[in-house]
């Protein structure tokens, strides 16, 4: 694997004089990815968790670990044919669910609210509801991912494996749970399509009026350098608007367009041309973090069928386009990735991360949407489903 080559190579040759010196003992039978699947084996808040792996005939591969949902590694053939994984993540369960050490969203399902909600605070049928403030700063106090470490990215789904590539998950969600109403069943289904798709459900329902906005976070680096930041990958939004954010990270209420900003990505450019930008909304967040409006979403639907976004690796050729019925893209640059202690943390074969090295695109609702009426709501009400699509499709040019 690209970078991981000399790695993968070491652990094999590693794995044979093990076998070789226990004599009848096994040497571990690894992934693609090269992940060893008793790493991901144990049990977690009562319940059993291990790695899932998910593949199809033309080289892709998906593990994913039911703790959180987690999307732990993705790998499709670059221009080469060499299988190159491009989400970043750990290599092993005790790392993902040490929330003190090494708290992290990687690959996740998130639930039961993605993004932020001001203040933690909505009103839903004329009552007030507070939330966990999880997400806290100089500029204000937010619920960030519906709770962060109580969120479901933090719970063990139960999970179906159905053949070599589809799994689904499912988790109940009490009534008051950070702060939420209703009781919700929720339902994540990832899929391995023949045609090199990695496509997710998600769907819900309640006992009560609630607000679901789920998506998955994965860190993309298609390059399959992790060691480097991603500058030059090539990344296109399909969105002539965006909704510009207070240094909380908390959207004003605003519709901007991002015509003559660094925000514009109509035209596909690297993400390095513009991600050191003086523009307010850049520096304040050291990158790009912000919800863009796509024009696939119009009078109250979502086109799947069209591309909402693409990003490509000029070095491996590897070219991922992105499909969502929902109204929101949220562009997030992993900003928060090498700085202070985070440096230090070894991540999948013992490698560490810097700043900018990847590039999430998360479909949703617009963050805060709750208490911006005049937005796509994220209300679920007894007796309706909640239903939310996105595909990310992967080929070469």
């Amino acid at each position: 694997m690209r970078t991981l080559r000399g790695t993968l190579v070491g652990l094999g040759a590693a794995a044979l004089m093990l076998s070789a010196c226990a004599g009848s003992q096994e040497a571990p039978q690894l992934t693609v990815s090269g992940l060893d699947p008793a790493k991901f084996d144990t049990v977690f808040q009562g319940k059993p968790v291990k790695l899932y792996t998910l593949k199809n005939k033309n080289g892709m591969e998906v593990c994913i670990t039911n703790y959180g949902g987690r999307v732990v590694s993705l790998v499709v053939p670059d221009k080469d044919g060499t299988p190159t994984d491009v989400v970043l993540g750990f290599d092993n369960i005790a790392q993902y669910t040490d929330t003190l050490k090494t708290p992290t969203d990687y690959g996740s399902s998130v639930g039961r609210y993605a993004n932020r909600i001001k203040d933690g605070k909505f009103t839903l049928e004329d009552k007030e509801y507070q939330l966990r403030l999880n997400d806290r700063g100089p500029f204000g106090q937010n619920c960030l991912h519906g709770g962060g470490n109580s969120g479901w990215m933090h719970k063990v789904y139960d999970a179906e494996q159905i053949g070599d590539s589809i799994l689904r998950l499912t988790i109940v969600a009490p009534h008051g749970e950070n702060g939420f109403p209703g009781k919700v069943m929720a339902t994540t289904i990832y899929k391995v399509t023949a045609d090199n798709t990695l496509d997710m459900v998600w769907e819900a329902e309640t006992d009560k009026p609630t607000i679901i906005n789920q998506t998955n976070h994965n860190y993309y680096n298609l390059s399959g350098d992790f060691t480097q930041p991603g500058y030059d990958m090539v990344l296109y939004v399909n969105a002539d608007n965006f909704t510009p954010s207070d240094r909380a990270y908390i959207p004003t209420g605003e519709i901007k367009s991002v015509e003559g900003t660094p925000m514009d990505f109509r035209e596909p450019h690297a993400i390095g041309d513009s991600i050191h930008s003086e523009f307010d909304q850049i520096r304040n967040a050291t990158g790009y973090d912000h919800n863009f409006c796509l024009n696939t979403y119009k009078d109250g639907k979502g086109d799947d069928t069209q591309v909402c976004a693409s990003l490509y690796s000029p070095k491996t050729g590897i070219f991922m386009e992105m499909f969502t019925n929902e109204p929101g893209v949220q562009v997030y640059s992993g900003n928060f990735q090498g700085v202070g202690p985070d440096a230090k943390i070894a991540r999948k074969h013992g490698l560490t991360y810097p700043k900018h090295v990847s590039v999430c695109l998360e479909s949703q609702k617009y963050p805060d949407s709750p208490n911006h009426k005049e937005w796509a709501q994220p209300t679920l009400n007894p007796g309706e489903k909640y239903y939310s699509h996105a595909a990310y499709r992967f080929s070469v040019k």
